[in-house]
């Protein structure tokens, strides 16, 4: 089992905010998932059509995140919230990109509903996972970049475990030790939003689209007032 915490210090800088932890246990991705792969068609053929966009930074949900993230010294314009990247990146091709299954699922649902989205394996967390701010002396290797050691710098909000940085700039990019594979049998996903109040009914939406194909879920929220889950 595995504990995430919300630090004090994020709680009291952001105070509506809200984290949906879901955790799949048996995940299957090696099979079909047919209701994901509609939901991302049906996203890039509404775009196609003009009848949706993705939300950019002039959206209340996306502004959130970039005053945020200057809040902890982080420029929004040069390293962006996950979501935001993501939406930029399906106006300007038209398609979403296919990773797995469930990578897929949550970039939909993200993407959607304009929420940061990621996800952790759990069988290559260590300990517990504390949303806190970094201190300078943690170590980072991006998804995609094995090779890579960043050092976030103090004061900059992280995902980390015992042994290192899950998440840069709060969900700017996914460490690649922990990324989600098609191998990957127990997750934990990841939902946020800084405004609880306005985008707290949408966090569990995604539990959808993982439910058959996992042997069980379970939803979680982290928030100032429960600042601590076992996933």
């Amino acid at each position: 089992m595995t504990v995430f915490r919300l630090s004090p210090a994020v709680a009291d800088a952001f105070p509506d905010t809200l984290v949906a932890l879901i955790t799949a246990t048996g995940l299957r991705s090696h099979e079909s998932w047919p209701h994901t792969t509609a939901a991302v068609e049906e996203l890039e053929q509404q775009l196609a059509d003009g009848a949706w966009q993705p939300a950019d930074e002039n959206d209340p949900r996306i502004e959130a995140w970039h005053t945020a993230y200057r809040a902890f010294g982080t420029n929004p314009r040069r390293i962006r919230p996950s979501v935001d990247a993501l939406g930029r990146r399906l106006a300007k091709k038209g398609e979403l990109p296919r990773v797995n299954p469930a990578a897929d699922s949550y970039n939909a649902v993200s993407v959607r509903h304009g929420l940061p989205a990621g996800a952790f394996d759990l069988d290559h967390v260590t300990g517990d996972v504390e949303i806190r701010h970094a201190d300078g002396t943690e170590t980072f290797t991006p998804l995609g970049d094995p090779d890579t050691i960043e050092d976030p710098k103090p004061g900059e909000i992280i995902y980390a475990d015992t042994t290192g940085v899950l998440t840069r700039h709060w969900n700017h990019r996914d460490a690649h030790r922990t990324r989600v594979t098609k191998d990957s049998t127990q997750v934990t996903f990841v939902l946020e939003t800084l405004h609880a109040t306005r985008d707290g009914g949408l966090l569990k939406e995604l539990q959808g689209l993982l439910i058959p194909h996992v042997e069980q879920t379970a939803v979680h929220y982290l928030s100032p007032a429960h600042d601590q889950a076992t996933a």
